[in-house]
């Protein structure tokens, strides 16, 4: 079997606390299609790391982008407002 291709021609490395976040665009061996791989990287020891990768195919692209704004509104429009407004109902009962 040939692995002589050049597969990952983008990434994108995003560091968040104790995780890493790679975001990846790889071309199929073919090397006319292309897909992404999204990696969470932890470490869980000296050397060790523990990864959890998903594959996004360009095809549901829009759905997958689609879901993850979505998500991020609701957290943001509701839980974070929500947070926000309960810390301050409790700053005024303290006061």
């Amino acid at each position: 079997m040939d692995t002589n291709y050049k597969d990952e021609i983008y990434t994108k490395r995003v560091r968040a606390g104790k995780r890493t976040y790679f975001f990846d665009v790889k071309t199929t061996k073919s090397e006319k299609d292309f897909y992404i791989t999204i990696t969470e990287s932890k470490r869980v020891g000296d050397e060790e790391y523990e990864k959890h990768k998903v594959f996004l195919y360009k095809e549901d692209f829009g759905k997958f982008r689609d879901a993850l704004d979505e998500a991020v509104e609701f957290v943001r429009g509701r839980l974070i407002a929500v947070g926000a407004d309960e810390t301050e109902v409790e700053a005024e009962r303290v006061s």
